[in-house]
């Protein structure tokens, strides 16, 4: 009877109260929560996380043994952290509460994120470490020697700091080098992003351009706690070190911190200062072992020098002397001079007899000779025809004398017959003699006929001889060894000048000498015996089965 008395009531009460929309509800909430907790730091582990959405914001949840708080991270804040959330890390995250009205929920809008204590940061840097070493980051079989001598040191430090003062101090005092300063936080959020900018800035260098390439770059900070030193152990700083194609030297804090770098770094050294001195040497050192090398030289130089003129000594007294050296070549070379002489005259004398025999019988059967020869038999005829035709007609006059006086003596008869005989005779011997004449003046009149046949002749017995010789030396450069040479290929004698037409006939060692178009070189035969033919052939035979 109560109950439905407290119902009626509630409904009569209820019209009175002011109604409100859900959003107008949901948005005095978020204003409640936001003012009331605007500001909070809140301890939990991360669950859920799976990286940046699409959009770049961050979506996690922070848990502990007795709830669970939604959590986000906006774009622009993610970029701007220097601890990146991980899943089932213990973190301090700072940040306001707010609502999400479409599903009444409320979550933590994250601002800033720290690990809960060392402990939880040494337990991140440990995971780390095992994750890039598990890539290969820390092999010591990629790290390099750096260079004895570099002309200029990068170093990558914060340009206010006594870090730098301590690099530039020590660098002058051991050996004054190019050092270029490229200025980067060493703390904060951005910190690690400007040291591996640093790094990668220094290798994007060109070797040879306004701003030389450094030969050594040296990442240096002071000493701190873990917190301070943190960016050095961000993935981004350990993955620039390790692409860096310039040696790395670490220089992070004090002797007994350690960072990522330091792995992944060719070098680590304790201070800043430890690695100046590992850069360069001592100039001084330097300039006097130098000193100590060149005296060591000059002294080495010396006493080989010494050694070496004892041993030429040693061979002059056990080599003759030059005169007895060249006593015999000398003495041979007269010999030959005086036989080459000898037989030079000789061969001269024998050449000049048998040119001039060949002018005289030139001479002799030369047109103008047989001219000559014809005119001389022209004059002869004609004497002895003067002189036969006087002859002859003194004869007739005694016949006819004595003709007379036998006709007076023996009688007219007798002496006519003579008188006729003679008459006969004369006539014939006439006849005789003009014959003789006609055929030495014909002979006369063609000696120049015969003297352009005989030139003739000679022209074309020069011209036979001429092409006949032509044609030998074409035979001879066709079939010559010479035009073989110029085709590449090439004669090998051995010391006394006769030719090795077979692998077999090479002794081993056998000084050979060796022709080809251009010259000819001396080369001594090898320790190993050079191949037949056949031996070539049967190793060619088993070199093609083998492929089978």
């Amino acid at each position: 009877m109560g109950h439905k008395r407290g119902m009626a009531e509630s409904a009569i009460v209820a019209p009175n109260a002011t109604e409100i929309s859900v959003t107008d509800l949901s948005s005095a909430l978020r204003r409640t929560l936001e003012d009331r907790f605007a500001y909070v730091r809140v301890r939990g582990e991360i669950s859920g996380y799976r990286g940046p959405h699409s959009s770049g914001h961050v979506y996690f949840c922070l848990k502990d043994a007795g709830a669970r708080l939604d959590a986000v991270i906006w774009r622009t804040t993610f970029l701007r952290m220097r601890i990146k959330p991980e899943e089932g890390l213990e973190v301090v995250a700072t940040g306001k509460i707010t609502t999400f009205a479409n599903k009444s929920s409320y979550q933590l809008v994250v601002e800033s994120i720290a690990p809960a204590g060392v402990g939880a940061l040494m337990a991140l840097l440990e995971a780390r470490r095992r994750a890039l070493a598990a890539e290969g980051l820390f092999d010591p079989a990629r790290k390099r020697s750096l260079p004895y001598l570099p002309r200029v040191v990068g170093v990558v430090t914060s340009p206010t700091g006594a870090v730098i003062r301590d690099i530039l101090h020590r660098l002058a005092d051991r050996f004054p080098v190019h050092v270029i300063v490229w200025p980067v936080r060493v703390q904060g959020e951005t910190s690690a992003a400007e040291v591996a900018r640093a790094i990668d800035g220094f290798n994007a260098l060109e070797p040879g351009g306004r701003i030389p390439r450094p030969d050594l770059l040296i990442v240096a900070r002071g000493g701190g706690s873990l917190e301070d030193l943190w960016s050095f152990n961000e993935e981004i700083v350990v993955r620039a070190a390790f692409e860096s194609r310039i040696p790395l030297i670490s220089a992070v804090g004090h002797e007994t911190d350690w960072t990522l770098v330091d792995h992944v770094a060719d070098i680590r050294a304790p201070t800043p200062t430890a690695a100046a001195e590992l850069s360069v040497p001592v100039r001084s050192e330097l300039l006097a072992r130098l000193a100590d090398l060149d005296g060591r030289g000059r002294g080495a130089m010396l006493r080989l020098g010494q050694r070496r003129r004892g041993d030429l000594r040693a061979l002059i007294r056990a080599l003759p002397s030059g005169e007895a050296m060249l006593a015999g070549p000398r003495q041979r070379v007269d010999q030959a001079r005086t036989a080459i002489g000898a037989r030079a005259r000789k061969g001269f004398d024998a050449r000049a007899l048998g040119l001039a025999l060949l002018s005289r019988r030139l001479a002799r059967h030369s047109p103008r000779a047989q001219a000559a020869t014809l005119r001389e038999r022209f004059r002869a005829l004609e004497q002895r025809l003067a002189r036969g035709g006087v002859g002859l007609t003194q004869r007739f006059r005694e016949a006819l004398a004595q003709a007379t006086n036998a006709e007076a003596r023996e009688g007219r008869r007798d002496a006519q017959r003579r008188v006729d005989r003679l008459a006969a005779a004369k006539k014939r011997w006439s006849a005789t003699l003009a014959a003789e004449w006609r055929r030495t003046r014909e002979r006369a009149s063609a000696a120049p006929i015969l003297e352009g046949r005989l030139r003739r002749a000679f022209r074309d017995a020069v011209l036979r001889r001429r092409a006949a010789l032509i044609a030998v030396a074409q035979v001879l450069g066709a079939v010559g060894y010479r035009n073989v040479l110029a085709r590449g290929f090439a004669l090998v004698r051995n010391q006394k000048g006769v030719p090795l037409r077979r692998a077999a006939e090479i002794g081993v060692p056998q000084i050979l000498h060796i022709e080809f178009f251009d010259g000819e070189v001396a080369a001594t035969a090898g320790a190993k015996r050079p191949l037949t033919r056949a031996a070539r052939r049967r190793r060619d035979n088993d070199e093609q089965q083998s492929l089978f």
